[in-house]
Order: structure tokens, then C-alpha cells, then sequence
């Protein structure tokens, strides 16, 4: 199953995101296949704001494990993680 991870940044907490991106990329990285897709959520400006990360996973609460274990969450970025369940019906390029 897929689950997309919605994470919406702490006010003025760029700095903190910029500095940590490196080992965040890592992580992602680190995922494989089981990583479908991921980037940043932007303001009218163009700042990262947050973070969009669809994975596949077993259940909710591996989806939850993987997403405590970025490196943005342990460095305390998110001020909120919203974990949904998702289905990719148009472009899905696994799809037959």
C-alpha cells in the first residue's frame, strides 16, 4: 500500500531545512523502491515549506516508522506529519 507523508514546517525554520537536506536526501535515497516519490512543498515566494513523500509500506505504522526515522523529524523541521493512505490512479508508471 502507499501512503503519502504531508509535513508542514515549523514557522521560520529554513536554515534548519537547508542544513539537514543533505542527510535527508540520504534517507530518501536509502529507501530504494519502496520510495515513490518526494519534494518539497514551496510558498508563493518559493521557500520550502514542507514535504511530500509517498512510500510504499505494510501497514500505518510502518509508514509512521519510516517517517520518524527522516532525518528532518529527528532534527525536530516538521511541526506536523500527516500520514494518509493513497492510491496512484493516473501516470502511475508501475501500473499494467
Amino acid at each position: 500500500m502507499l501512503y503519502a507523508l504531508i509535513c508542514t514546517d515549523k514557522p521560520h525554520s529554513l536554515q534548519l531545512r537547508l542544513d539537514t537536506r543533505p542527510e535527508h536526501v540520504a534517507f530518501l535515497n536509502s529507501l530504494g523502491d519502496r520510495l515513490k516519490a518526494a519534494g518539497p512543498f514551496l510558498d508563493d515566494a518559493g521557500t520550502m515549506t514542507g514535504s511530500l513523500v509517498v512510500i510504499e509500506a505494510s501497514n500505518r505504522d510502518e509508514a509512521l516508522a519510516v517517517s520518524q526515522e527522516d532525518p528532518y523529524a529527528r532534527a525536530g523541521l516538521f511541526e506536523s506529519v500527516e500520514i494518509r493512505p493513497w492510491t496512484w490512479a493516473i501516470k502511475n508508471p508501475e501500473a499494467k
